[in-house]
């Protein structure tokens, strides 16, 4: 065992490096044991070389490892190469991507303060603001995504965020994020972006203006369903408080899911690429198809902002919406008749996911949040993973014929 530093290079000098080399290296520092791969720090807490040493740490008069409910040399390697796929100062791990929505309201907004969220988000996200922050003070209004001269109207003078998918689930409604940010500054609030379906390998919110960004890296970060977890990131007096909010909440990363999560980044541009490519057939054929009322994805040249698209995205992501014809019972007959492509909410694995957003990830709003976010009965998602696209087809054919 190697009892301290010898002379020799361990880490990896990173200046200057590209997206593909950073989130294969980025944030990893090796042990003296000179480990090739990232460390699985499976600990609790850490031991002090004295009590000085103990005090001045909890005290953060000097950096080092404290506790792992927020300080964890695992989770801190996830968290910098995020940051530094990113383009941020600072990223913060959380425990799910809905924690990481959590952290960011909690840490950043007071009672009294008004936030706007897009109103073309995630079922479970109108929950959070309408059943619980709501509780504590905090006012809430939905401007529609696309809808920049809403959004301006809509601000307060008490408004501190702006709360925004784009992509949106399920729809693949998008915002022109670089014109949002300048409304939100122009009045002294902060733009929050939800990069979860397009990642950092598609798009970089925070070079478009935005002040965070958040991922459910649960999602395409992992990338094979195998774990939980989120992140914020942005400029480091933001993440500051984050962090407080996490030291004393406890919304944590495991270690292990970030050990999980770090391999996943090591193939995530090449994955969304392929994600990106068989989705973009989909979407193709299934407008063709004749049970097939209307196709959500941004990267056909029928969708409203497909131009925005391409300008302010590296990729249309893979995520496929479309509607068919006979309302939810033929939406249903279509998704029981597959019989390879997950019936399951997830999304970001490699495995193709099916779901009918009314009933599961959209099921507990009212008809009428369905119907602003523009969730209709008919309405059925794909998360389109690695498998060969001829089978991908074979297999919604059958749904088809069951229309």
């Amino acid at each position: 065992m190697t009892q301290e530093w010898e002379a020799g290079r361990l880490d990896s000098d990173l200046e200057g490096a590209s997206f593909d080399t950073l989130a294969v290296r980025a944030g990893q520092r090796r042990s003296p044991e000179g480990e090739h791969g990232e460390a699985m720090f499976l600990t609790s807490s850490y031991v002090f070389r004295t009590a000085a040493d103990a005090a001045a740490r909890f005290a953060g008069e000097v950096p080092g490892n404290v506790y792992s409910r927020y300080t964890n040399p695992t989770v801190r390697t996830f968290e910098e190469r995020i940051a530094a796929l990113e383009g941020a100062e600072q990223a913060v791990a959380t425990a799910s991507g809905m924690s990481a929505i959590l952290a960011i309201v909690m840490s950043l907004c007071s009672a009294g303060d008004h936030v706007l969220v897009s109103r073309s988000v995630f079922g479970s996200t109108i929950s959070l603001f309408e059943k619980y922050l709501k509780r504590f003070g905090l006012t809430v209004d939905y401007p529609a995504l696309s809808d920049l001269a809403g959004w301006e109207a809509a601000i307060k003078p008490n408004t501190r965020l702006l709360f925004v998918e784009s992509p949106s689930n399920p729809l693949a409604e998008l915002v022109d994020i670089k014109a949002l940010a300048e409304i939100a500054h122009a009045k002294g609030a902060l733009l929050v972006v939800d990069n979860c379906f397009c990642t950092p390998a598609l798009q970089q919110p925070l070079k478009l203006g935005a002040d965070i960004v958040m991922h459910s890296a649960t999602k395409y970060i992992d990338g094979q369903g195998r774990a939980m977890g989120g992140v914020v990131a942005g400029r480091a007096e933001h993440m500051k408080e984050v962090v407080g909010f996490l030291r004393t909440a406890g919304p944590t990363l495991s270690p292990f899911n970030a050990w999980l999560m770090l391999k996943g980044l090591e193939t995530l541009r090449v994955r969304m690429q392929a994600h990106c490519a068989s989705a973009f057939e989909i979407a193709q054929w299934l407008e063709r198809q004749p049970g097939v009322e209307h196709v959500y994805y941004a990267g056909l040249p029928s969708h409203p902002q497909h131009e925005l698209a391409t300008r302010q995205q590296k990729g249309f992501g893979a995520v496929v919406s479309f509607e068919v014809k006979g309302g939810r019972e033929a939406a249903w007959r279509f998704i029981d008749a597959t019989r390879m492509i997950s019936i399951t909410t997830n999304l970001g694995d490699t495995k193709t996911t099916i779901a009918h957003p009314a009933t599961t990830s959209h099921g507990r709003l009212s008809p009428q949040e369905r119907a602003n976010a523009g969730i209709g009965d008919n309405l059925i998602r794909l998360a389109i993973g690695l498998e060969d696209v001829a089978d991908l087809k074979a297999d919604l054919e059958r749904g088809l014929a069951a229309l």
